[in-house]
């Protein structure tokens, strides 16, 4: 069995700006760091919560991802993503559950992570990121 650990939530904004002034306001918190992951279609900030993280994410386009999420369901929650400590192993474990994958193989994501999606339908209608952070 594989060890998973709470990362991120990440929320979908349609302006990180007033997103994160808005954070900073009610909740006092500034973002660790922010970033443009062109390879995802955003523009991402993190902020510490605790042992996990906040991310918020702005969509470079309308054709992204994210983009059409928010054209589709409005700002919010999009995904839950889980730290693993080997993702290509996590993967080869949720495939031989029979788990739908979104990504068959890991890609890179922010903080020179490697990540891969599972699919909504493989648990709850939500969407799960797994995340190996670089040694």
């Amino acid at each position: 069995m594989f060890a998973y650990n709470l990362d991120h939530v990440a929320l979908a904004v349609r302006d990180l700006d007033e997103a994160l002034t808005g954070y900073k306001r009610l909740y006092g918190a500034d973002p660790m760091y922010r970033e443009v992951v062109a390879e995802q279609g955003v523009e991402e900030a993190m902020i510490a919560v605790g042992g996990s993280y906040v991310q918020l994410l702005q969509p470079l386009g309308p054709d992204t991802p994210v983009g059409k999420f928010i054209e589709s369901h409005g700002e919010g929650m999009h995904h839950v993503a889980l730290a693993v400590a080997d993702i290509d192993a996590a993967l080869d474990h949720l495939r031989a559950e029979g788990a739908r994958l979104v990504d068959e193989e890991p890609r890179s994501g922010g903080r020179g992570t490697r990540i891969a999606f599972v699919h909504p339908r493989a648990f709850a209608g939500t969407l799960v990121e797994l995340v190996e952070l670089p040694l």
